[in-house]
């Protein structure tokens, strides 16, 4: 016989254990609470809770699933009505284990297995809003985060130049800087001048003077722009 993964195997093989375990959850299920020796408590816990994960879920696949192990058509109908509607707040913990003492004859261990169905308390209510209002915020914060991450180009560059903005990614002049800067020759275009539609601007000026009080040089010479503005 194979060694069972986790302790000792209930039953006398792998396939009574299993239909142990789809009884005992079925009885559970059924009752909300049973009296059964720790050990058996132990391994259905996290058995039951398995099929109520299932059951909050609450598609056609899941619930096939639990009735291939449970076969009582009314305790599924049960689980995924009533049950995994209780729990519908909680992540986890669908289960409680209680000892209870020896039983008499063979001085087994035995306790209570119930199912938590209480409602979270006030605490868990505040903790668990909380993480959602903070969810909620990031989500928030990450959708305006572009927004200013798009404006701060436009600062930096007001901010080294006076009378200038940031280029634009179509290369279109914002309103009010008809003025193309290039920070690599550090020339600047006026609007009609040779260059002026090739050139791609990296600064934007309100004029040619703010472009030449900011270090910039006229392209082909002042004299070349005078008359290519004209």
């Amino acid at each position: 016989m194979p060694t069972p993964a986790k302790g000792p195997r209930l039953g006398g093989g792998a396939a009574h254990e299993r239909l142990m375990l789809a009884n005992l959850s079925a009885a559970l299920f059924e009752h909300k609470r049973i009296t059964t020796t720790l050990t058996k408590a132990k391994r259905l816990s996290p058995y039951a809770e398995r099929l109520v994960t299932f059951a909050k879920r609450g598609d056609l696949s899941s619930r096939r699933r639990v009735l291939g192990l449970i076969s009582d058509k009314g305790v599924v109908h049960e689980l995924f009505t009533d049950i995994a509607k209780a729990v519908e707040n909680r992540d986890g913990g669908y289960t409680r284990i209680t000892k209870i003492g020896n039983r008499k004859g063979d001085n087994a261990p035995m306790a209570v297995i119930e199912l938590v169905l209480e409602p979270l308390s006030a605490k868990q209510a505040v903790v668990k809003e909380a993480a959602t209002a903070a969810a909620a915020a990031a989500l928030v914060e990450e959708a305006a985060a572009p927004v200013e991450e798009a404006a701060a180009p436009a600062e930096a560059a007001e901010a080294k130049y006076a009378g200038a903005h940031a280029a634009t990614e179509d290369n279109e002049a914002p309103e009010g800087f008809p003025v193309k800067g290039n920070e690599d020759s550090m020339k600047f275009h006026v609007p009609g001048s040779r260059w002026y539609d090739a050139t791609v601007a990296e600064v934007w000026f309100d004029s040619a003077e703010s472009a030449a009080a900011a270090g910039f040089a006229p392209a082909g010479g002042e004299a070349a722009q005078e008359v290519e503005a004209e």
